[in-house]
């Protein structure tokens, strides 16, 4: 799928605050109908102000058609995309999205879950609580890490007496003193209980977690990274990149991707994620050194591929196969 396919309008039936820094937006049909249907743990891309196209994670439960309910960070050293949705979009505003995807999905295999959410990580953890609150057939726990009350979201619907028993929020002041301690929780495989654990949140934290299980079954365990490196470095600088099939040579400026660069070119790039986790760009590298900045190419392609939504260059000229 392109980033320009199957995109269609909807209006923004409220924009509000949900925490410090993260802003709530309930997206609805313009003519009331009833949304595509999707299921826990899925995303849908977001074409934002600045012209970005972003992937936001749908919180609310999925039983519900009639409105997305996504959860925005401002990130002030991003690209863009983020700033223009917290500070463009009001209640009212129409913005284009994409159908539901989903790389982060319950299995049905699983008999029981551990849910593991770091900061703006709590956004796909939100939807599995909500299904698997519903029907109320396998057994779940979620531990909600974040520095303090003020930069957690969801506090609220978390703090229902439904859920008591079923949902830890740990503050830790930013102190690493006062981190929560996994490793009880991990220290035992699932492979005899069934449980799979699923974390999504800061690198430092799924680093944590891919440490305390390695001894699980692969399969168990699941991670959704919300971005590769898309803040743009001291460094950067701007390079080239020679499309040969295209024939273009075009510049790619600091602050832009070979993606973005390359789409406004008129050349057509399979994308979705944009943010250096899916794998839907990548791109034969035919000349140059890539500055790698995704979380999906393994070490033995880095040579002769490159993620173009995020990755940079190394050298003044990139020779790629678009």
């Amino acid at each position: 799928m392109t980033a320009e396919s199957a995109f269609f309008p909807v209006q923004v039936a409220l924009a509000e605050p949900a925490a410090r820094g993260i802003q709530r937006f309930e997206l609805r049909h313009p003519a009331g109908d009833a949304l595509p249907a999707f299921t826990a743990g899925s995303h849908i891309a977001v074409r934002t102000p600045s012209g970005a196209t972003r992937q936001y994670s749908l919180t609310n439960d999925p039983q519900e058609r009639d409105r997305y309910v996504i959860a925005v960070k401002r990130e002030g050293n991003g690209r863009g995309g983020s700033l223009s949705l917290v500070d463009g979009i009001r209640t009212g505003s129409t913005l284009e999205i994409g159908t539901p995807q989903n790389l982060f999905a319950l299995d049905d295999r699983a008999k029981s879950f551990l849910l593991i959410a770091g900061g703006i990580g709590i956004t796909p953890m939100m939807s599995m609580v909500a299904q698997l609150q519903r029907e109320a057939l396998r057994k779940f726990r979620l531990i909600y890490l974040s520095r303090d009350a003020q930069s957690a979201a969801f506090l609220e619907a978390l703090s229902t007496p439904e859920l008591k028993g079923s949902v830890t929020v740990h503050h830790d002041d930013g102190e690493l003193s006062n981190a929560f301690d996994l490793w009880p929780l991990l220290e035992k495989p699932g492979a005899v209980s069934g449980m799979h654990v699923y974390c999504c949140g800061p690198t430092p934290l799924m680093d944590a977690v891919r440490d305390m299980t390695g001894h699980w079954p692969g399969a168990a365990v699941h991670f959704e990274a919300f971005g590769g490196d898309t803040a743009p470095h001291a460094g950067d600088a701007p390079f080239e990149v020679f499309l040969s099939r295209s024939g273009l040579t075009l510049t790619v400026p600091v602050g832009q991707s070979i993606l973005e660069v390359a789409r406004e070119a008129g050349v057509t790039v399979s994308s979705s994620c944009e943010s250096g986790t899916c794998g839907s760009c990548k791109t034969l590298l035919l000349e140059g050194e890539a500055d790698h900045r995704d979380l999906v190419l393994m070490p033995d392609e880095q040579a002769d591929h490159i993620m173009v939504c995020v990755s940079r260059a190394k050298c003044e000229r990139l020779v790629l196969d678009l």
